[in-house]
């Protein structure tokens, strides 16, 4: 995470509206301009003693093995629950909670716990509506812990319920989806026609850490399960010829499909990366990712689609 997230050029003091962004920060990509953009709707929220070095260990969080990165994961968690009830820590919830799903560093156990600080958090301090569209990030958040992670919460919310319906539809229409793209042999694929095969869609880009992350697990499992009628489909959004070296570098077998205007991006609701999907031979979207997932986890969701 870039020291613009949690930091601003006066110590202790940060955009209070920046940590709202985080799901889209962490997921894909920090950008300063998404960074300035927000800091500038909202003034300035001073961290409290407590709150200041909670921020900077979730800062850290990327730096550590995933031994340790569960471990801390859940201390946070529990430091944050103990909180007095503020927008702060409503936004260092959210921070932890975007952080949580990339891969299982410290299993189930752990993501619950933060599943239940962020739902707790916003119990006590229902977000104010004068943060505009901005307010509904932290329910987006616990939104996909609930539905893509299987988190269980407790939050009577209209926020919460409006992004539970809203991820709901989404799925619908992803359910629905077709799409023809081309890939850097320039050959068209097209994902109805793919019926029969396991079909594996992956969004990722090469600037994106976590999709790199992911990239070597794809691969063993491509070539395991190809010929048991698996097809894995990354798909970019940046130039071919980034690509094209990047797939050349990394030894990508697996076809990687070009999407420069960013229409099938739009058509699944990609807003971070990596996103995956996994639709069973008979077309049916059994399976999906919002965030990095490691071998292990792949393997549980094309166990979905019957790849075992």
């Amino acid at each position: 995470m870039p020291d613009a997230v949690l930091h601003s050029s006066r110590p202790k003091v940060v955009p209070a509206i920046v940590l709202a962004a985080v799901f889209c920060l962490l997921s894909a990509g920090a950008s300063m301009i998404c960074v300035q953009n927000l800091s500038g709707q909202q003034g300035k929220m001073a961290w409290s003693p407590q709150e200041k070095p909670i921020a900077r260990q979730i800062e850290g969080l990327r730096s550590l093995p995933d031994n340790a990165r569960g471990r801390v994961t859940k201390q946070l968690a529990l430091q944050i629950r103990q909180l007095p009830p503020s927008m702060n820590k409503v936004w260092l919830a959210t921070a932890l909670a975007a952080l949580s799903t990339e891969g299982d560093p410290g299993g189930r156990d752990t993501l619950q716990e933060v599943a239940s600080t962020l739902a707790g958090a916003l119990r006590q301090y229902p977000l104010p509506a004068t943060l505009g569209q901005h307010a509904m990030l932290p329910y987006q958040v616990l939104a996909g812990l609930v539905r893509y992670e299987h988190m269980r919460v407790s939050l009577d919310s209209p926020e919460f319920t409006a992004a539970l319906f809203q991820l709901q539809q989404r799925d619908q229409r992803r359910q629905q989806a077709d799409f023809t793209l081309t890939d850097l042999q320039g050959r068209e694929w097209t994902l109805k026609s793919l019926r029969g095969k396991v079909v594996l869609v992956n969004f990722w880009a090469t600037w994106c850490p976590p999709c790199r992350k992911e990239i070597p697990d794809l691969e063993t499992l491509y070539k395991r399960f190809e010929g048991q009628g698996l097809v894995v489909l990354g798909i970019s959004d940046e130039a071919a010829n980034k690509v094209q070296l990047f797939a050349r570098e990394q030894r990508m077998t697996y076809p990687v499909l070009l999407d420069p205007g960013r229409r099938v991006n739009k058509l699944y609701s990609v807003e971070g990366i990596p996103m995956s999907f996994v639709y069973d031979r008979s077309g049916k979207l059994v399976a999906e990712s919002a965030d990095m997932r490691t071998r292990k986890q792949f393997l549980a969701m094309l166990a979905e689609a019957g790849l075992k």
